[in-house]
Formats: C-alpha cells, structure tokens, sequence
C-alpha cells in the first residue's frame, strides 16, 4: 500500500510539475518570491505589516530558495511535491478504509482535479494547505482502524491543525468537517472529547496569526467589488475549471454522494468497522469549510476561488467513488460479470483524465499565470537595449499587476543593461513586499536622467484574457516629453506595450 501511494505521489507531482517553468511569474508569486529572496529580519519586518497569513510559506520559500534557488521552475516546484504528497495520502486512507481499487480512482482523480494541478504549479501556499488539510484527515483515519493509538495520534492532529492553521488561516475549519464526520460516524463518536481538546489547544497555539490577520485584513479589501463567489465560481472554478469537467466532476460527486448515503442507509445502527465511509469524510470535507466561507461570503467579502484549494482532495475522492459506484451498478450482482465494473472504471478514469487534458494545456501557456507577459517584456528590452539606457515602469496599476515586478522577479541580465532608474526604496528595504518609486519628476529633479540619452517604458496594458481589452497605461509618458524625450518605438505584447524614448537633438 506504500509503494502505490508514494508511486501515485510521485505521478501527480510529475503532472504538477511539468511545463511549470512556462509561464511568466505573476503578481502573487511575485510576492512569494521577492518576499523569500529578503534578509530574515527584512521579512519578519515585513510581516508586522503585510503578509503576515502567508508569512510561514515564505520562510519555508526562503530557506528553499538559498538551496535551489528562486527561479519560477524552482519556487514553484515545492507546490508540485505538495501535490503528491496529497495525493499519496488520499491513496493511503482510501485503501485503508475503502479497497485499492477506489483508492487508485481517487489518486488519478485528484493528480489531474484542475484546482490542484493549478496549485501544483504555482508559488502560492494552496499545495501545502491541500497537503495539511488531506493529513488531517488521514490521521482520523488512522484513529479510527488503529483505536488502541488514539492519545498520541490526537496529539499530532492538534499540532498538525495549528501548522496548517498558520500556513493558511481558512484551513482551520478542517476542524468543523472533522467533527461531523466524527458525529455522522457512529463508532467515532465518542472522540469528540479528544477532538475537542486537540482543536481548541490548535486555536490557542494560532492566535498571534489570526490576531494579524485581522489587523492586516485590508489586503483583502479588493474582494469587495465582488463577482468572486458567483455561481460560475461555485459549480465550474473552485474545482473543475472549465464546463466540460465541471459536467464531468459534478456528476461524478453526485454519484459518490449517492453511494454514501446509500450506504449509511443500509447499515444504519450499526457501530461496527465497517460504518467508516470515506465517502463520509470527503462530503464533509468538501461541503462545511466551503460553504461556510461562502454563508460567510454574503456578509463579509473574504473568499476567491483558490481559496478553495484545500477541501479539493474530497472533490477528487467523491469523483472516484462515483466512478466505482456507477461501476457497481453496471456489474449488477452477478459475480462472473466483475470484469464490467473493471471496464467501466477504466473508461471512465480516462474520461476524467481526457477533460482534464485542456486544463493541464490552458495552465502551463506562456501567459497562463493571470495573463502575466513578463517573461516577453523581458525579452523585448533584452533584444533592443544598449549600454547607458534607461527603463522606467508603469506605476498605475495595481501593486500585483505593475509591470517593474518584471524587473524585481528576473534573473541577472534579463533585461540586458537596461537601468532601473525610477527606484526609491528597494524592495528588500520596504516595508511592503514590493519596491517604492519616485516620478519620472522627480527623477529627473534629481539628475538621474542627465547623462541618459535612451529610455524604455513599459506600460501595464489589460489583456483580453482578464477583461474588455483598453487602452494601455500612460504612466510618465507625458514627463518624459517634458524632460526633453520623445517616443521612437513601441512594441505591443501580450499585457504590455514597451516604448524606447529618445532624447531630442
């Protein structure tokens, strides 16, 4: 059973981890990386001011980084490991308490669920929390086949749920889906006790992350213009990411739901082993945390669609036993028929693995991250600078959409010898995870321009993959010409449009 989980680990890593050096870094890991790239007191410093919720990722990414180095391929493929590591334990709790067969299912399953390749292949902390949620709750399974261990097994819960708790603050209502599960399972019950413990001792230990959370929930103030918990949110992007694998997956889970209720019916009043269903988990997995942030959602703007990441095993998991239950039903009773229900599982595995084929396809294009083109913008300013020039960067847009992140996130030389010359407070210097600006004013008000006879600009343009294409950026445009500048080219990229100004003869 070890040897499979860790060889589906190790596939769904692979799936993970392919063409993630592909697209462009894009404001969010930006923010995991210059936040890692930083001094330990830079980023603790950092933290008492922004990021704090996310600030256990970072130092994991930090320590990472001086090892493997803060490439895009190398800070996000601890994402894909996460994955597997997901992965590999859905498969060990499934066959602990299900059979191997719904715990292949379950495997593939999740290894190709669009939210978690998406998680696997970006330098966010949804992987990680996907990991902890899934060993949550496969240390409930564990207490609940191995009785005997239930103190010490506990205790790793409570410790376990406070970790996860600091690398991503929703993770804690793990603790709501594990109680239910524990209530809704008869011969589980009577550790409610222990749960109750184990959770309010992990309560305890995160307060001083909750306690910034709070205090920095501004960063989340732009969930207010809303569109973010939409019915197309709820039934295509929390899991499936397009309307094919929604039809697909929603289906699918429907069919596993089935089963388990099914189930519980037949065996109603029973306390003995064979109650535990991890069908039964999965659904409460999937549907309190969730819908407990979208009831909380009306009130309060507090939740997107990534957010979702670490209740998405359980899609995975429902998605294998409505496969399996719709296998059995095929295969009806007769026991010379068994070879039907083997067909059909494999028929329709391949069918989730095809529609999943498109998503993997659409999330590792060059421009897959948030429609991010910084990898071309570099290479434009590469293929066209000269010793001496100057670049200087839109500052209009938003903090995680401003196009010097290009510059701040690239490997030495990347933008050949272009010169940053608009910077005021670098960005390990600051107290926010980005760098500070001047003007192009004020920029010039301080002699930076004086021996600089050709600029570039590059200007935040939308693309039409985020909403109605408009007009590009202008930033600083105008305070060039008035500094003695005027404009000799352009090049229009995907998110972007770079300019070279010449000085005036």
């Amino acid at each position: 059973m070890s040897s499979l989980s860790l060889a589906l680990g190790a596939m769904a890593t692979l799936v993970s981890a392919a063409g993630a050096w592909v697209p462009s870094l894009w404001g969010d890991e930006a923010a995991s990386q210059l936040s890692a790239r930083r001094s330990l007191p830079s980023l603790f410093h950092m933290l008492q001011h922004v990021d704090a919720v996310h600030g256990t990722y970072y130092l994991f990414l930090h320590f990472w980084g001086k090892v493997f180095g803060y490439s895009a391929f190398s800070i996000r493929f601890p994402s894909a490991l996460a994955i597997g590591a997901s992965v590999a334990l859905v498969v060990w709790m499934c066959a602990r308490v299900s059979s191997v067969r719904i715990a292949v299912l379950a495997g593939i399953s999740c290894a190709v669920l669009p939210r978690l390749m998406y998680a696997g292949g970006e330098a966010r902390a949804f992987s990680f929390d996907a990991a902890l949620a899934t060993a949550l709750c496969a240390i409930v399974i564990e207490i609940a086949v191995r009785p005997g261990r239930s103190r010490p097994l506990w205790a790793g819960y409570g410790v376990l749920l406070s970790i996860a708790t600091y690398f991503f603050i929703y993770t804690g209502l793990m603790a709501i889906a594990i109680v239910a599960f524990l209530l809704l399972t008869p011969s589980l019950r009577h550790h409610w006790r222990r749960w109750l413990v184990a959770s309010a001792l992990a309560l305890v230990a995160a307060l001083p992350i909750l306690v910034l959370a709070y205090l920095e929930r501004a960063q989340i103030a732009y969930l207010q213009a809303g569109g973010y918990a939409s019915w197309d949110v709820v039934l295509k992007q929390l899991w499936f990411g397009d309307t094919r694998f929604a039809w697909v997956g929603w289906t699918l889970m429907a069919a596993g739901a089935a089963g388990a209720v099914g189930t519980a019916w037949r065996l109603r009043g029973s306390l003995t082993r064979s109650t535990l269903d991890v069908r039964v988990l999965a659904l409460c997995w999937l549907v309190l945390p969730m819908g407990l942030l979208l009831l909380a959602n009306i009130f309060f703007a507090l939740f997107t669609a990534r957010y979702a990441a670490f209740a998405a095993p359980a899609a995975g998991i429902l998605i294998a036993t409505g496969i399996d239950t719709i296998a059995q039903l095929a295969r009806g009773r007769a026991r010379r028929h068994a070879w039907v229900a083997t067909a059909i599982c494999i028929i329709l595995v391949l069918g989730v693995v095809a529609v999943a084929v498109p998503n993997w396809a659409a999330q590792r294009g060059p421009y897959s991250q948030n429609q991010s083109d910084w990898n071309e913008i570099a290479a434009t300013v590469h293929a066209h600078s000269r010793v001496g020039d100057a670049i200087v960067f839109d500052a209009d847009a938003r903090p995680s959409r401003r196009t010097r992140l290009a510059y701040d996130t690239a490997p030495p030389g990347a933008f050949g010898p272009a010169n940053d010359i608009l910077v005021k407070t670098p960005f390990h210097n600051n107290y926010t995870w980005y760098a500070s600006t001047y003007s192009v004013s004020q920029t010039a008000a301080l002699g930076r321009f004086d021996s600089v006879s050709r600029v570039w600009a590059v200007e935040y343009s939308t693309p039409p993959g985020l909403t109605a294409p408009k007009a590009p950026d202008t930033y600083g445009l105008a305070a060039l010409q008035l500094i003695g500048f005027h404009q000799a080219a352009s090049y229009r990229l995907h998110a972007s449009v770079v300019y070279l100004f010449i000085r005036n003869s």
